[in-house]
């Protein structure tokens, strides 16, 4: 599918170039003059790559690129003609997948949106292929058993191997509902004895990272089921 490129850019010059040498490597391309339309347009355009110029003539590209990565998964460049560490390093904190300064060479930009393109399509593959063997619970939340991965909005998360083991099995037996004995036994590898907090702990630690507290249920006075 034909990617899609906006341009955030009030220099007409550099705009033009940009759109110009852009499409003529077979993108689609959309150029607005300030940022106020450049957040409007990525709602309405839907981009797969945002080029944004620090400098505009209405509200700080920081601004634009803060309101975009808040709200949508677009890669963004930002272009600038302040060489400045501390503009680029904010600018790649707010999400900024890479920085450009004016003034730059065509063949630079397009080396450099072909990477982030070639970096997503890998991405997306590996996603796909891990795909085929994943259970779904909460929203958009999948786990992979054999690669023990646990990914939230195509996003990977971090868990322990005792969180992992204890999801993972909470998930493939959906609906039933287990005692922490029986989880210290079916988990954690030995029978019941003494204290069953350390269930607990892990179970409040799986909902932080979920961030779904009701995927996983409190079955009072008896344990824990994670809901279908």
């Amino acid at each position: 599918m034909t990617k899609k490129i906006l341009i955030i850019e009030d220099e007409l010059a550099i705009a033009d170039l940009m759109s110009y040498s852009l499409k003529k490597e077979g993108y689609i391309v959309k150029s607005v003059d300030n940022g106020t339309d450049g957040i409007e347009y990525t709602k309405r355009f839907k981009p797969n790559l945002i080029i944004l110029d620090l400098m505009l003539p209405d509200i700080s590209g920081f601004d634009v690129c803060r309101n975009i990565t808040q709200s949508f998964n677009i890669p963004i460049i930002m272009i600038t003609a302040k060489c400045d560490i501390t503009d680029k390093v904010l600018g790649l904190e707010l999400g900024a997948d890479d920085y450009i300064t004016k003034p730059f060479d065509m063949r630079e930009v397009l080396v450099r949106i072909r990477s982030i393109f070639r970096r997503i399509d890998i991405i997306e593959k590996s996603v796909i292929e891990k795909d085929m063997s994943y259970i779904s619970i909460g929203k958009d939340i999948k786990i992979y058993k054999d690669e023990r991965v646990v990914m939230k909005e195509n996003k990977e998360m971090e868990f322990k191997p005792k969180e992992f083991d204890l999801l993972m099995f909470l998930a493939e037996n959906k609906g039933k509902v287990f005692s922490r004995a029986q989880l210290l036994d079916k988990v954690w590898g030995f029978e019941y004895i003494g204290d069953t907090r350390t269930v607990d702990i892990h179970i409040q630690r799986i909902r932080k990272k979920l961030e779904e507290s009701s995927v996983i249920e409190t079955v009072f006075g008896v344990g824990y089921k994670l809901n279908n």
